[in-house]
């Protein structure tokens, strides 16, 4: 597996980021243009057939953000874990989501110290992914 450093740890899937994406969009698009073309007779179905793309459009966007939201939660439980082994004391109680799911990418030499200077400066993810010397690859992040 490609070793995995700052500039390529995203992650997309074609099938599910572009394809999938733009098949939904174009029937959302097409659907509702449907509906505003349709005559009386057909305004039941097209309707019906608007409602079912806004529901494609729902479920895309809710299927990515709860699978998201429960990594983030197990991330969460991980890295605190792995900061309480290298030092004895859970993370801050002031650290924010963002940061702990850049910390995970730090080594373990490299965590603790990051981890304060994360919450001393205020840093976002980017700059915590940036500051990081030696990469912690994460291969299972959905």
């Amino acid at each position: 597996m490609k070793e995995q450093n700052f500039k390529n740890h995203t992650r997309l899937v074609p099938g599910f980021h572009g394809l999938a994406f733009l098949a939904i969009v174009a029937l959302l698009i097409g659907s509702i243009i449907n509906l505003c073309h349709s005559a009386k007779e057909n305004l039941y179905s097209a309707s019906l057939i608007c409602l079912v793309s806004f529901i494609f459009v729902l479920m895309f966007w809710y299927t990515r953000s709860f699978a998201l939201r429960a990594q983030d939660r197990a991330i969460r439980a991980e890295e605190n874990f792995r900061h309480f082994v290298l030092t004895g004391k859970p993370f801050p109680s002031n650290i924010r989501m963002g940061q702990i799911i850049a910390l995970r990418f730090a080594s373990d030499e490299e965590l603790p110290a990051l981890t304060q200077r994360a919450v001393n400066e205020n840093l976002n993810s980017k700059d915590i992914k940036q500051a990081i010397q030696n990469w912690r690859a994460d291969h299972h992040r959905a």
